[in-house]
């Protein structure tokens, strides 16, 4: 876990906040005033991924952006299930009991889609609106087990997760993130090299200093390589049509190594079809780090544009 202070060198100046709320102790990044702009992370990375977005997006919103159990500068508790409903749950006490917020926009990628959309389809009531990056939903549309088959069996970085299932390798290789997280972001799809530096190595790797602190690193692809998460079962029929009535947005990084773009594309336009998408030819699946001022820029113009 990495100390509540640290800044990085100033590239993650935001005061830290804790709650104790899901059980263990969460970290999240509160800044800013007016409507809540939620920025969820996923897999290996914490809430240092959004510190392009906070400032700008800060302006005029407030930005709460939480490290999941296990990341960044929540706890990792080793006597605690990871599953993805479990970091769902953990969500909810950090939103509504903790903080009580409404009106929410959600800012979602990776595991991130997963868990924010679980959360707005258990609250739809609290959810305005929800941004999309590189991710899927767990909302059901025909067609949707074909499209998740060929996706992962076309995934470069869950290829790579059942190969280390089978040669044993896979929590030795997830337990050193210490040493290997830009090899394991390249493997998903990072193309924004030039901005990596020792700063940018020591914020990325500082939470996996253990073996037994990279425990939800290392439970995080399980739920989809031994299907122990059914990841369409969350919802009613009456939630799911709440946030399909949503306005919500798509943008890709098609250099992303972790699904095929073109399948999520039309993944989410079986379940949005009439939303926007905008595909961000030299991203890849970090949005965030390779375009962050497109990301941005996209944010808030679909918030005004949603008002």
């Amino acid at each position: 876990m990495i100390a509540a202070n640290e800044t990085f060198n100033g590239t993650f100046p935001f005061a830290p906040h804790f709650t104790t709320k899901p059980g263990f102790r969460m970290h999240y990044v509160d800044e800013g005033p007016g409507d809540p702009i939620v920025c969820l992370h996923g897999e290996p990375t914490w809430g240092y991924l959004y510190r392009k977005f906070i400032p700008p997006l800060s302006a005029t919103h407030r930005v709460i952006v939480p490290d999941h159990m296990g990341f960044g500068k929540s706890e990792t508790p080793q006597d605690r299930e990871y599953t993805y409903l479990t970091h769902v749950a953990n969500l909810e006490a950090l939103l509504n009991d903790e903080l009580d917020v409404q009106n929410l926009t959600l800012v979602l990628q990776d595991w991130g889609g997963l868990i924010g959309g679980a959360y707005a389809l258990r609250n739809p009531e609290r959810v305005k609106r929800l941004f999309v990056m590189n991710t899927i939903l767990p909302i059901y549309a025909p067609g949707t087990e074909e499209r998740m088959a060929n996706m992962f069996e076309n995934s470069r970085w869950f290829n790579w997760i059942g190969a280390a299932m089978a040669d044993g390798s896979l929590e030795h290789v997830l337990g050193s993130l210490r040493v290997t997280m830009l090899s394991m972001m390249k493997l998903i799809g990072f193309e924004n090299l030039a901005q990596v530096d020792d700063t940018w190595v020591a914020a990325y790797s500082a939470p996996f200093a253990t073996r037994e602190e990279c425990k939800g690193a290392i439970e995080f692809p399980l739920d989809v390589i031994t299907g122990r998460a059914k990841l369409f079962e969350v919802g009613t029929p009456e939630t799911i049509a709440a946030v399909k009535q949503k306005p919500i947005m798509l943008a890709v990084g098609m250099q992303d190594k972790a699904g095929d773009p073109r399948l999520g594309i039309a993944q989410f336009k079986a379940q949005f079809p009439d939303a926007p998408v905008v595909e961000l030819e030299h991203a890849g699946h970090f949005v965030q780090e390779d375009a962050p001022e497109t990301a941005v820029a996209l944010i808030q113009q679909f918030i005004h544009s949603t008002s």
